[in-house]
């Protein structure tokens, strides 16, 4: 489902901040994979769903989503292949439109507008069955304005808006690092549910050693634009933090520096 062959980036080329971000990177996912992402500050990890999904272009390298070669495509143009949730929570959705509107939208993404109804009563019926599913009670608070809601809720319901239309790749950036511990297991407990339901294939960014092990089949490490560690299947399973820091260790030479994601 995607292919990232021999992928460079570098920022600022040929000036004293010049930084190589990715550095001959390769990582290919199959359908249904769930791969969580690790690896400290500088690693190349938000860099590598940046060029996935076309924000900037590489240096080098080609990007396969699916079938369709998007190496070239600008960021719009690959809209209709991901869904992405960022870090904070207030950036998915329109916060002075109600609930019912933002999904509405995230419907109708790439969709060739018309002069019809907003939103119908079959639609209205549908938004509130999928609400429901969040175990967050806004199925009963539908024509409310997104701005009134806690963060915790506003990315359930981005996460559920990325997912509408199930999208062959699904990206997330961090997407619980902004919320506290428990409104970020209710997340994250969504993101299961979605992601096993709809047999989304996804990447997961988090800097919580835990999560990244309770979650997803899969786990890659990465250190100075590359992947140095890449776990999976039963091996995973039965993997413990410090199992994970051994083998961060051994795999670099030298040791995991990140604190917050060893706290966790």
């Amino acid at each position: 489902m995607l292919e990232l062959k021999n992928i460079y980036k570098t920022f600022n080329a040929g000036t004293v901040n010049e930084k190589m971000a990715l550095r001959g990177l390769n990582l290919t996912l199959e359908d249904g994979d769930f791969v969580t992402v690790i690896g400290g500050n500088g690693a190349g990890k938000s860099t590598m769903l940046n060029a996935i999904a076309g924000v900037w272009p590489v240096d080098q390298g080609q990007i396969l989503i699916g079938d369709a070669d998007v190496t070239k495509l600008p960021e719009y143009k690959r809209a209709k292949y991901l869904g992405r949730v960022f870090q904070d929570p207030m950036t998915g959705t329109a916060a002075t439109m109600e609930i019912q509107e933002n999904l509405a939208l995230a419907l109708r993404r790439g969709d060739s507008r018309t002069l019809k109804a907003g939103i119908t009563k079959k639609e209205h019926a549908k938004y509130r069955e999928m609400l429901a599913t969040l175990g967050l009670g806004l199925e009963d608070r539908m024509t409310s304005k997104v701005g009134l809601l806690s963060g915790g809720q506003r990315q359930a319901l981005t996460l559920l808006m990325a997912t509408l239309k199930k999208p062959k790749l699904l990206l997330l950036d961090e997407h619980t690092a902004a919320l506290d511990p428990k409104t970020a297991a209710k997340v994250l407990q969504t993101t299961d549910m979605i992601v096993n339901r709809d047999n989304l294939t996804t990447l997961m960014i988090t800097h919580n050693m835990k999560d990244a092990i309770a979650h997803g089949n899969r786990l890659i490490m990465m250190m100075d634009g590359n992947i140095i560690l890449d776990i999976r299947g039963e091996e995973k399973k039965k993997l413990t933090v410090a199992d994970l820091l051994r083998k961060f260790e051994e795999a670099s030479g030298e040791e995991f520096a990140n604190d917050k994601a060893i706290l966790g």
